[in-house]
């Protein structure tokens, strides 16, 4: 009966191991499901799942249609999406931002009119029971107590400078034209930090 039980559990865990991976999608049709781990450059890195096997895989931008996440109906690339027309020459810089700060350094300093670029991945837990990824909390309330009070919650934000006031990015990758000059901050759309876990893993293109 206990042999019964823990196969019964494994088949469990390994059908919903399934049901919550990505699914990135081919520009010639195929669909490889799995994980998207990260974005560099060019390339995403993909962990292939295929039955109870895993590998990881590089993909060129270019032979990607889109991926589609299991925790939400946007798409990270896609035909209506932006992050695939980023113009050559850009610099690139990946960010962990955590959501237990409010503001993350980037470390890049922009001018003013300078276009940026975008590319999240990752989520956090900022309430019980609350998770989202870059896009923050759907149909989220207006509070006034968070950075942003009528942007959603849990959502990427960014600021540049110490003055200037802070502008919604959530899922979108842009461009974004900087409104002045100075150092770009990004940071997590809430009021209450010292709960929160989880990061968002931000490529920069400037």
């Amino acid at each position: 009966m206990k042999t019964k039980v823990l196969v019964l559990v494994l088949m469990l865990i390994a059908m919903s191991s399934v049901s919550l991976a990505d699914t990135l999608v081919l520009t010639n049709g195929r669909r490889v499901q799995g994980e998207l781990i990260g974005v560099y450059g060019r390339e995403i890195e993909f962990e292939e799942r295929t039955g109870g096997n895993r590998r990881i895989i590089r993909v060129a931008r270019s032979e990607i249609a889109r991926i589609e996440f299991d925790n939400t109906s946007e798409p990270f690339f896609g035909s209506g999406n932006p992050g695939l027309g980023i113009p050559r020459g850009m610099r690139e810089r990946e960010v962990m931002v955590t959501a237990r700060e409010p503001w993350t350094d980037t470390g890049i300093d922009v001018r003013a009119g300078q276009e940026l670029y975008f590319s999240s991945t990752g989520e956090v837990r900022w309430g019980p029971n609350r998770r989202d990824g870059a896009a923050g909390e759907r149909n989220s309330p207006r509070n006034y107590l968070r950075t942003m009070p009528g942007q959603p919650a849990a959502a990427l934000i960014g600021r540049i400078g110490e003055q200037d006031s802070p502008f919604i990015i959530g899922a979108e990758t842009g461009p974004f034209r900087a409104r002045s000059s100075g150092r770009l901050f990004l940071g997590v759309n809430d009021d209450v930090f010292t709960d929160n876990t989880g990061s968002f893993r931000v490529m920069i293109s400037h």
